[in-house]
């Protein structure tokens, strides 16, 4: 069974500033189009696999039951909820950034 994947209005912001700044940043919307379907087919894939994501280095994150993907320079981190099989996507972080306590 697939699970439903879920975004917070905080990550969906934080991947349009992302693209947006791509866009802005190297002058192609192209560019910044397709790093936006890289993103978007690794949460894709979190409907088949959820736990594909690894847990995350702070131990804090990891109790709090986050797991972390890694597309290319940012680390998307969600939980998972196994009993509704909900995959729930909380924010999209650049992870050159301190990104404790943004989550």
């Amino acid at each position: 069974m697939k699970y439903k994947i879920i975004r917070t209005d905080k990550a969906d912001e934080q991947l349009r500033e992302i693209i947006f700044y791509i866009a802005d940043d190297s002058g192609s919307v192209d560019t910044a189009l397709d790093y936006l379907n890289k993103i978007e087919s690794a949460i894709k894939c979190l409907e088949d696999f959820p736990m594909s994501g690894c847990k995350p280095g702070y131990s804090i994150l990891r109790k709090q039951g986050y797991r972390v993907l890694t597309v290319k320079r940012h680390l998307i981190f969600y939980k998972v909820n196994e009993y509704e099989k909900i995959v729930i996507i909380y924010v999209i972080v650049d992870s050159r950034q301190e990104y404790k306590n943004l989550i």
